[in-house]
């Protein structure tokens, strides 16, 4: 597995990311050291959780693994920003607050720091002055080593870079959005930001919760039944009736039909793309298997073909709304 610069910083991480959300949930903890094994064992360094997986759950399971192996040849990031507890005061991202997860979070990792710590959403009642004032002190005691954001629009991140400019403070180096083959509203504003101000992309959910693995087939009447939009619904969600569309089966076949031509799974060609796409470091692949994983693998050490890619490009393309569609015409008659 390559090894990338995170943005424009001289820390290298695997061009995969292994998330940790799901380590709790089938309640075998030696099933998720298997996992960390496997992925690093195929040259995987970087790993992601937060803590507010499994209110901390995920980062003990992943802190206990890490007992038996070199941390300092590892880049561990997790985030801040959930609801804890009941107090009123656990939750967010004030000073108060911040300061008490992060000494949560590395107790419960069992390092006494964290390569990348990222704000999990946007916080409406801290003021961001705050925040990155906090943020900052992380760093400059030792705690920190990078910071990150996730779930951020456009205007949030570069209010906090500019602010973090201005007051010399640390800024952002990375950013966690959304973004896979059926969701490229990234692309809009945040993908261009982050290229021109030099923040990593490392997208959650790039096989869409597995719509872009290969489970899912035009014709399809229900989810399969060991799905995640099986599991949402049984938890009060309708994810199917949401996504039966055109449009989702339009990108499914192009998958699909790629996968065939290359050889490849259709989990492999969805995050070979999301790989050459500009400004992304590395995708954060989640595995309940290590079938799973092993696939999501197999992602690296190939390329697609510029056709297959302008395949899928077009497939997954949706028309833009005001104002993102006058700008591209402008863009492209001025090209």
């Amino acid at each position: 597995m390559k090894q990338r610069f995170l943005g424009r910083t001289g820390l290298r991480v695997s061009e995969l990311c292994l998330g940790t959300m799901t380590f709790t949930r089938a309640g075998d903890e030696a099933a998720a050291h298997r996992i960390l094994d496997t992925f690093t064992e195929a040259g995987g360094t970087f790993i992601d959780t937060a803590d507010m997986y499994d209110r901390g759950g995920s980062e003990e399971v992943l802190g206990r693994w890490l007992k038996g192996h070199n941390r300092d040849s590892l880049v561990i990031a997790t985030k801040v920003w959930g609801q804890m507890s009941d107090s009123p005061n656990d939750a967010g991202l004030s000073r108060k607050h911040i300061l008490s997860a992060v000494e949560a979070s590395l107790r419960r990792l069992g390092t006494d720091y964290i390569d990348l710590y990222q704000t999990h959403l946007w916080d409406m009642n801290t003021p961001i002055e705050e925040t990155l004032a906090t943020l900052d002190t992380l760093v400059e005691s030792g705690k920190v080593r990078y910071l990150g954001a996730s779930n951020l629009c456009a205007s949030q991140l570069q209010l906090s870079l500019d602010l973090a400019r201005h007051r010399g403070r640390t800024p952002y180096v990375c950013l966690q959005p959304l973004y896979n083959l059926l969701h490229r509203e990234v692309e809009w504003e945040l993908a261009p930001l982050s290229v021109r101000e030099g923040v990593g992309i490392i997208p959650w959910s790039p096989l869409d919760g597995g719509w872009l693995s290969g489970k899912y087939r035009r014709g399809m009447t229900d989810a399969p039944a060991d799905s995640r939009a099986a599991r949402n619904r049984a938890n009060g969600g309708d994810d199917w009736r949401r996504r039966d569309n055109e449009e989702t089966w339009q990108v499914v076949d192009a998958v699909l039909a790629v996968a065939e031509e290359a050889g490849r799974t259709p989990a492999q060609v969805a995050l070979r793309w999301l790989l050459g796409r500009p400004g992304v470091t590395a995708p954060i692949i989640g595995a309940r298997t290590i079938e799973q994983l092993t696939d999501n693998l197999g992602a690296v050490g190939w390329e697609l073909t510029a056709e297959q890619t302008a395949r899928l490009d077009a497939a997954s393309a949706r028309p833009l709304p005001y104002p993102y569609d006058i700008l591209e015409r402008l863009s492209d008659r001025d090209r």
